[in-house]
């Protein structure tokens, strides 16, 4: 939204509905790729001592198209349901 008020841009969210899958029946692991403050400390030690600059960045996007280890599938999102097709579900190619 602007400062006047107007709209920018609009945006819409797909989400599957994470909130009724149980632990240990629909899913066993969970897992973020994400460093160990351990390894990010080496860095900094090792940029420290030979006079390294560090530069920092960060990909929004970068988990949206993930590959998929599982077949996941989920509700076709309203206004997307074909008639004839409504018991149909659609299955995520990327996470």
């Amino acid at each position: 939204m602007n400062v006047d008020g107007t709209i920018d841009k609009y945006k819409a969210k797909l989400v599957i509905e994470g909130f009724r899958k149980k632990e240990c029946i629909d899913f066993f692991d969970t897992y973020a790729p994400v460093a160990r403050i351990s390894t990010i400390r080496l860095l900094l030690a090792l940029a420290t001592i030979y006079n390294l600059v560090i530069h920092q960045m960060d990909v929004k996007t970068v988990f949206l198209n993930g590959d998929l280890d599982d077949e996941i599938y989920m509700k076709q999102p309203e206004g997307f349901v074909m008639h004839g097709n409504e018991h149909k579900v659609c299955k995520l190619n990327k996470s």
